[in-house]
């Protein structure tokens, strides 16, 4: 039901609409004005009973319009999440917001963002110019937008319903073989630095922002290989490790407890450096001094990014040695290939030394590992139990 109500001098109309009470001024309570607003009541009630009121159309200069754009709850949304997230991924977010929602959807009323159009967006106009693990990231963004809006305006319909960006299948991991890590490490360089840190990755396993990121304090004992990984050095920044459960200890085997000796009469006697750690909250900061194992070759300082790793060195390392080119987070797949072909190692071992949470993740990557490149294990059992 709509009507007007006057206060003070000012007379206004007011309604019922998508469930909450509206409310909009139509100037002075002169006579004429109160007619007029009388009038407008009457077209927005009747226009709400037949499902065709247009909230622009009626009151395009209204206060309401401004704040229920698509933009100002993107706005609103990036403000919320702004001490929730990572730097680098409300750097993401807010490039996607500003760079696709925004132009197309940024002055449109949020309520009034049609399904159809938002998928034809998605499914024909968005595949010219992006990848789809982008445009699922957009859609992912549009729907918490959504999710905001819909907590101040319940009975909302949310356009990005049943919308779904169908990814591509991940590349399988393209570990190096024997042969190739034989060529790797023994082709000479100057960069004895990064070639020890890739000798090391080889053969432990990390990650390269942890490989990166790995301290002389985090060694607990370099004759027995006892070392752990706490955190790691990703897009300029040091934070902690990217899951909880990639904070572990291990022992290392024998080739990278022989690559940290070999690093160790390096940068084993260097000063400490301040550095600041961004804990998982991604707000919390703490300061450390630490002596970083692997430092650039060329300027003694700790790498920063792994741009330089992958293009300044490894690519025309391996080029040099003759060996195919992929990136140096294929030495992490290498030492789990490497482990899971030696056939003695239990998954649940494997899980726990690349730092995943279940060994579900490690027969999601490297199964054909496992079933391929083991040991024939029906042999083994008959040869045990004496059937052949």
């Amino acid at each position: 039901m709509a009507g007007i109500e006057i206060r003070g001098e000012r007379v206004r109309v007011y309604f019922q609409y998508q469930g909450e009470k509206c409310r909009e001024p139509m100037g002075p309570a002169t006579p004429e004005n109160i007619a007029h607003a009388e009038r407008i009541a009457g077209i927005v009630d009747h226009e709400i009973r037949l499902g065709v009121f247009d909230y622009a159309r009626q009151f395009p200069n209204s206060k309401r319009l401004a704040t229920n754009t698509l933009g100002h709850f993107a706005d609103l949304w990036l403000g919320i999440i702004a001490s929730e997230v990572a730097d680098t991924t409300l750097r993401s977010y807010k490039s996607k917001v500003e760079t696709h929602i925004r132009p197309r959807w940024g002055r449109t009323q949020a309520d009034q963002v049609d399904p159809i159009d938002l998928q034809t967006w998605v499914k024909q106009e968005l595949p010219k110019t992006l990848a789809s693990k982008t445009i699922k990231e957009i859609v992912t963004i549009m729907r918490q937008i959504y999710r905001l809006y819909s907590s101040r305006h319940r009975t909302t319909f949310d356009p990005t319903y049943g919308i779904q960006v169908r990814l591509p299948d991940p590349e399988d991991p393209d570990p190096f073989t024997r042969d190739e890590i034989e060529r790797i490490l023994t082709t000479p360089t100057k960069r004895v630095q990064e070639l020890n840190m890739i000798d090391y990755m080889l053969w432990d396993g990390p990650r390269l922002s942890e490989a990166m990121a790995l301290a002389w304090e985090d060694v607990i004992d370099l004759e027995k290989g006892l070392i752990r990984y706490r955190r790691r050095q990703f897009r300029h920044a040091y934070r902690v490790t990217k899951t909880r459960r990639s904070t572990r200890e291990k022992t290392l085997l024998e080739p990278a407890r022989q690559a940290l000796q070999r690093q160790w009469k390096i940068t084993g006697h260097l000063s400490p450096r301040e550095i600041e750690i961004i804990d998982r909250d991604n707000t919390t900061k703490r300061k450390a001094k630490l002596r970083f194992v692997f430092l650039n070759s060329n300027t003694g300082k700790p790498h920063y990014g792994d741009a330089a790793i992958r293009q300044r060195f490894f690519k025309q390392h391996l080029e040099k040695a003759e060996v195919r080119y992929r990136g140096p987070n294929q030495c992490r797949h290498t030492y789990a290939s490497q482990l899971l072909s030696s056939g003695v190692a239990p998954i649940q071992w494997v899980a726990e030394q690349m730092g995943h949470s279940s060994p579900a993740m490690i027969y999601k990557h490297y199964g054909r590992w496992i079933n391929e490149d083991g040991p024939n294990i029906n042999a083994l059992i008959e040869a045990a139990l004496k059937l052949k």
